[in-house]
């Protein structure tokens, strides 16, 4: 029996957004988690969501190639429009959420490397898919503490891509021969079965900058492991956005389109969307009861991340059941990981036997 080891030790309900602060930005979960969580009960007693909406309660994603400007355009628009700014997740998104004090080792985060990938993508042991894989699981999840922000708070959220553009990796992996195909039918399977249940963004805001000037943006960022990404991976890159996600995206919700050049002018781009009616899409068709059933949904975090597992076996993305044991008490033997949050005496937890 092979089995894919993925740790998610994500308290149920915690919320990853904070606001409050005067510049909003993410916050990530940490400390223990708050005994008072939105269930059955609270939406019986009289809990809604809409009432909190406002006019800029909607979850915007600005995409684009690697270097694109994505970042910069997306921080200056919620600062502009009062919404919450989340930058893209990396492979050690569940450190964060978890509140690690320092960053767990790969084979507890994927079991993958973006480092290896640029300078090896056609390492045979299956790291590029991995890669992929295990970022559409982290994406969805950053995905899901998006729209529990905007429902628990009603403040709308702006972020750099989501589930429904990672696809565009996927493409280029494979156009490329980074992957098999069984990797493609793999992840199209999970991508099926986890995307439907979310509702996609209000508005996508495409950055378009040609490959051959982002692969001189990525040169300048100094990393070593950057310096030789092919110009042929970023222009699949650039097709797949082109051609496939964004013709598909366009279906479901509002797309906007900027160079370079126009993606600085702020007041022009908050224009626009001004101008926009928001009426594509699922979004006017939802109602406090289907915000309640997706607001439980998202909350439940261990229930997303099983979205995107399904048990199929994929050399690339499986390990056999000694391995699987090997990880499992390699985990639990680290600092506080024993047992729940607040119940590990080796990491200075008091009063144990009256919690």
């Amino acid at each position: 029996m092979a089995l894919r080891f993925i740790r998610l030790l994500i308290p149920s309900g915690a919320t990853a957004f904070r606001a409050g602060s005067a510049v909003p930005t993410s916050r990530i979960h940490s400390g223990v988690p708050s005994n008072l969580q939105y269930g059955w009960w609270a939406y019986v007693l009289g809990e809604r969501t809409t009432p909190r909406f406002n006019k800029n309660s909607k979850i915007i994603t600005v995409d684009g190639n690697l270097a694109s400007g994505k970042g910069a355009l997306a921080q200056k628009l919620a600062d502009r429009l009062g919404m919450l700014y989340v930058s893209e997740p990396d492979i050690h998104y569940l450190d964060k959420m978890t509140g690690e004090k320092e960053l767990l080792d790969s084979r507890f985060n994927g079991n993958c490397s973006l480092e290896k990938f640029y300078t090896d993508p056609m390492s045979a042991d299956g790291n590029s898919y991995r890669l992929q894989s295990w970022m559409y699981h982290v994406r969805t999840l950053h995905y899901a503490d998006a729209i529990e922000h905007l429902l628990t708070t009603g403040q709308g959220v702006i972020m750099e891509r989501s589930p429904y553009s990672d696809m565009v990796f996927l493409e280029a992996m494979a156009n490329r021969g980074y992957i098999r195909k069984q990797c493609v039918d793999h992840y199209n399977e999970i991508k099926n079965i986890s995307i439907c249940e979310f509702l996609p963004p209000h508005l996508v805001i495409y950055v378009d900058v040609p490959a051959e000037d982002v692969q001189k943006k990525i040169k300048q960022t100094g990393k070593a492991y950057l310096q030789n990404v092919p110009l042929a991976y970023l222009k699949s890159i650039e097709d797949a956005y082109k051609k496939s996600f964004l013709p598909k995206i366009s279906e479901h919700c509002e797309v906007l389109a900027y160079d370079a050049v126009q993606a600085q002018d702020i007041e022009k781009v908050v224009e626009d969307i001004e101008y926009l009616k928001f009426e594509k899409g699922p979004w006017p068709e939802q109602d406090d009861v289907s915000f309640h059933h997706l607001r439980m949904l998202v909350e439940d975090k261990q229930k997303v991340a099983d979205l995107t597992c399904i048990a199929h076996f994929l050399p690339e993305v499986t390990i056999g059941a000694h391995e699987y044991d090997e990880t499992y008490y390699a985990y639990k033997s680290l600092p506080g990981k024993q047992y729940a949050p607040g119940y590990n005496e080796d990491v200075g937890d008091k009063n144990i036997w009256l919690k």
